[in-house]
């Protein structure tokens, strides 16, 4: 194979990206496009599915040209997706029946207060999941409930849920495969990490018809082939792992106690806690990190939905910046951030506070405060959220976490990342590709033809870019800390009683 390569199909919540990677994790060819963000209601968060099959299709294409490359060329495909978006379709058709639902929607939240105090312990047992809008079972519940002929057209078994890879996966075969990666099953709110299948009991409650499900099926594996048709080769898709889980095997945390954090839409602490199943008791998550030759490596995981997104926020709502990029040098043109504090809880608070009723709060504004206190103090909260998870998952693992790696693209501002050495009191190590989510799959599908032959020979091309010690007092850290929690607590149950 060696002048074969790996494509990957990278799909955010923002965008779509495809890229060509070789044996030695360099990028060969690459393309990226935004696709539509729909907002039809403040609670709401919407997708369209067919855009981004068309998206990923061009960019696909756009790739190959950009590498000089051709499909005859590529030994594998992998998946990598951001996790829990509902997708709906019809298998007749195969057409989505309604836009799908993205995990930022809380449009659910007022329905989980009516069964909280019924169900949330069991859901956090069986799920390792807190119960919380971001539960794909229960966007599925509402489309069942809310779109005409839903609920019909799934009991006659004419329907089809699945996360974005289970959608990719039935569009590359050509409707001939519909499956989910063990990963993605994980953080759908609908699969039991205790006995390894759907959540039945859950399920019976909502009326989901367990026909409805795709197969669950190993992260690195067989998905089955390309149709000839869609991409004019029938690649083996043998690589589908959900994003956050592909950053942390790309970041080579694959023993025990390695920790990663991955800053794009939203920002993600994952750590490794080996092959032994542990439900947090304090607001993280249990996930599935990866299922490789049937044996599973189990991580837990803090997120903030909102960091990346809030960026974007000042950069399209607010109309504050032009761009990302001058977020790292507006923010060190002031000394400090003035005393002011932004809760980047725009759809509400997850770990560990959980609390769909939160909203954004910018809080410490004086006649003193300029725009770049506003995105300095933007770029602080994404770091305080992190400092939430950290302080979480030392007490649920017992370990100390004094080193952790970086990826995403917010990990390429300095300021950033100075603050969360500084903030965390831990080493912050910056790989040169920041690619990791990419390389994950990538790895996954390769691992799967031997064309890396363990895991180690994936890592052998990487290299660091650079490491962030910290250099903050510890009286200073604590106050802005305590300062940060402060502005939490008055950002919490905002919108409990708005309609």
């Amino acid at each position: 194979m060696a002048e074969k390569y790996v494509l990957v199909i990278d799909e955010g919540t923002t965008g779509t990206r495809a890229l060509i990677i070789d044996r030695e994790s360099r990028i060969k060819g690459q393309a990226y496009t935004e696709f539509t963000q729909y907002n039809p209601a403040p609670d709401r968060v919407e997708h369209d599915a067919e855009e981004i099959w068309s998206k990923t299709l061009l960019m696909i294409q756009d790739a190959l040209k950009n590498g000089g490359l051709s499909i005859e060329s590529i030994a594998a495909i992998g998946i990598t997706n951001q996790r829990a978006t509902t997708v709906v379709w019809n298998k007749n058709t195969g057409k989505p029946i309604t836009p799908a639902i993205v995990w930022q929607d809380t449009r659910t939240a007022k329905m989980i207060e009516t069964i909280r105090e019924e169900w949330q312990d069991k859901v956090y047992e069986h799920t390792g999941w807190a119960l919380a809008p971001v539960y794909s079972s229960l966007s599925l519940y509402w489309i069942l409930e809310n779109v005409p002929e839903a609920r019909q057209l799934a009991d006659s078994g004419e329907l089809s849920f699945g996360t974005i890879d289970s959608w990719l996966i039935y569009k590359l075969t050509g409707g001939a495969v519909h499956a989910i990666s063990a990963s993605n099953a994980s953080v759908t709110g609908s699969y039991d990490l205790t006995r390894n299948e759907w959540y039945h009991e859950w399920l019976e409650f909502l009326g989901l018809p367990l026909s409805i499900f795709p197969e669950v099926r190993d992260d690195s594996g067989e998905f089955g082939l390309s149709d000839s048709s869609v991409l004019g080769a029938a690649i083996p898709i043998t690589g589908a792992i959900a994003d956050q889980h592909a950053a942390l095997f790309a970041q080579q945390c694959v023993t025990p106690g390695t920790v990663k954090v991955t800053h794009g839409t939203g920002t993600f602490m994952d750590m490794n806690v080996g092959s032994k199943l542990v439900v947090s008791k304090n607001g993280l998550n249990t996930v599935i990190a990866w299922r490789r030759n049937g044996e599973i490596m189990y991580g837990l995981e803090g997120y903030a939905a909102v960091t990346g997104s809030a960026v974007q926020w000042l950069r399209d709502g607010a109309g504050l910046i032009a761009s990302s990029a001058e977020t790292e040098a507006l923010a060190t043109s002031v000394a400090d951030n003035g005393g002011v504090y932004f809760v980047p809880a725009l759809t509400g608070l997850s770990a560990p506070y959980w609390d769909s009723f939160a909203r954004g709060m910018i809080i410490g504004i004086t006649r003193g405060t300029k725009r770049e206190h506003l995105v300095r103090a933007t770029l602080e909260g994404i770091v305080y959220a992190t400092k939430d998870f950290l302080e979480a998952m030392q007490q649920a693992s017992g370990v100390e976490i004094k080193s952790m790696k970086v990826d995403g693209g917010a990990s390429r501002n300095n300021f950033l990342m100075q603050f969360q050495a500084d903030m965390l009191n831990a080493e912050v190590v910056r790989p040169l590709v920041a690619e990791a989510t990419s390389l994950g799959a990538a790895y996954m599908a390769g691992l799967a033809v031997g064309y890396w032959d363990s895991p180690q020979a994936c890592f052998a091309g990487q290299d660091v870019d650079r490491v962030f010690n910290p250099q903050m007092p510890v009286k200073q850290r604590n106050q802005l800390y305590a300062e940060w929690g402060e502005a939490v607590k008055r950002s919490m149950g905002w919108a409990r009683n708005t309609k």
